[in-house]
């Protein structure tokens, strides 16, 4: 195995095990807060501080990993996690919002840290003029974290059923730390290290390419998590009278195949054997906001529903679970592709050297896009119902489809163009 290969594995390891402790606490916090009492706007302020501070960390990260390696920044990663799942592992009676807030907040900090450095490592261990398998790598690597992240939130679950919620998150802790242990031993020195040392004011991008895919991705991952992150799961178990099971394991199955599928990404898009562009996106993009619009559509016309306090009939539960089942799946299928799209064209406009202060400033939108979602997600479910949230949701993706418009159709378009 050469050098490339084995640093890829490490850096893939450490993403899959972070993912699946990220995974897994985000369900459990949603779950086990709904069940003694939250509602969902309260839940949704609870990973305020997760989504404010990953902007920070995503607009400074990258501007850290380019002086220090992104070895390092992986590792403070992991350190942070294990200090935040740590701060949650205390008595019932101790566990107030504040203390949750900021251990969401370190939480945050440190799965930006740690995607960031992922993903922008690569662009270091593969050579510029093999695009293919740029693709490939990224696809894979973003793939593979979004299963296991479904595996995770399944494992959340499990875990508060069988567990708790204090023994759950002290045992993901625990497993974690080992993780980082040998992260510290494997892990390459100055792995994405700038040649030339960034100026702090380097943050922000001047390539219009990484700007307009900046933007493009903060109203795809708003729209995905305007419906996703909160109202889903609450609307399965308050209205569809669904278990923690049920919940965890459908939503694991879900992020799960979107992961497959955004493996697949490269065999799916690269049918004709061209690498793909900005023109892709766009196509993509509008692609998904006609399935939104449909699953909204179906959603009003087999659950005429105004809110959250509506009883439904055995029927309209029926098919309410059918219309969400199916649209769930296409929906999945059809934004795995969208987002393996994106994270490819990040990493290909990138800079050569000191990729992470591009590929940070694209997450950071992202980050933007999951905060103003998840805020979205718990206020407009809790006053106007499902069928707002998707109908919010078409609406960010075709603005995301709008800006896509304006990538080059070139995917080899660089900060320094």
């Amino acid at each position: 195995m050469n050098s490339a290969i084995r640093q890829y594995s490490i850096v893939t390891g450490n993403y899959w095990a972070f993912t699946l402790t990220d995974g897994a606490l985000r369900m459990l916090v949603v779950l086990h807060f709904h069940q003694i009492g939250y509602s969902p706007l309260q839940i949704a302020a609870l990973f305020l501080f997760y989504e404010i501070f990953g902007v920070i960390t995503n607009l400074f990260g990258g501007y850290l990993g380019a002086r220090i390696g992104l070895n390092r920044t992986m590792n403070i990663g992991l350190a942070l996690q294990i200090i935040a799942l740590s701060m949650l592992a205390v008595p019932s009676q101790w566990l107030s919002v504040p203390l949750v807030m900021e251990a969401q907040a370190l939480s945050g900090i440190a799965k930006d840290l740690n995607k960031m450095s992922a993903k922008s490592s690569i662009k270091s261990l593969v050579s510029e003029n093999k695009q293919s398998q740029l693709f490939k790598w990224v696809a894979l690597l973003t793939g593979s974290k979004n299963a296991l992240k479904g595996i995770g939130f399944f494992l959340g679950g499990a875990l508060l059923a069988v567990l708790g919620f204090q023994r759950a998150v002290l045992a993901m802790a625990m497993v974690l730390a080992l993780v980082w242990l040998a992260s510290l031993c494997l892990l390459k020195q100055d792995l994405g290290k700038a040649k030339n040392k960034p100026k702090f004011s380097d943050i922000f991008s001047k390539s219009r390419a990484v700007n307009i895919l900046s933007a493009a991705r903060l109203f795809l991952f708003g729209a995905r998590d305007i419906w996703f992150v909160v109202a889903l799961p609450v609307f399965l178990s308050s209205q569809l009278n669904w278990d923690f099971w049920q919940v965890g394991g459908f939503l694991a199955a879900w992020v799960v195949g979107y992961g497959v599928v955004q493996s697949a990404a490269p065999l799916i898009i690269n049918k004709n054997k061209k690498t793909p562009d900005g023109r892709s996106a766009l196509w993509w993009a509008l692609a998904l906001t006609v399935v939104t619009v449909i699953i909204a559509f179906a959603m009003q016309y087999f659950s005429p529903q105004s809110p959250t306090t509506q009883t439904f009939s055995i029927r309209m539960l029926w098919q309410t679970n059918i219309v969400l089942f199916a649209g769930l799946c296409v929906f999945g299928i059809v934004f795995a592709i969208n987002s393996s799209l994106h994270s490819y064209l990040i990493v290909s406009y990138a800079k050569e050297d000191g990729a992470s202060m591009d590929v940070g400033f694209y997450y950071m939108a992202n980050a933007i896009g999951r905060l103003i979602g998840t805020l979205l997600s718990g206020w407009i479910y809790q006053s106007a119902g499902m069928i707002v949230c998707l109908w919010a949701s078409a609406a960010f993706i075709a603005i995301a489809a709008g800006i896509s418009i304006g990538l080059p159709t070139s995917a080899q378009t660089h900060v320094n163009e």
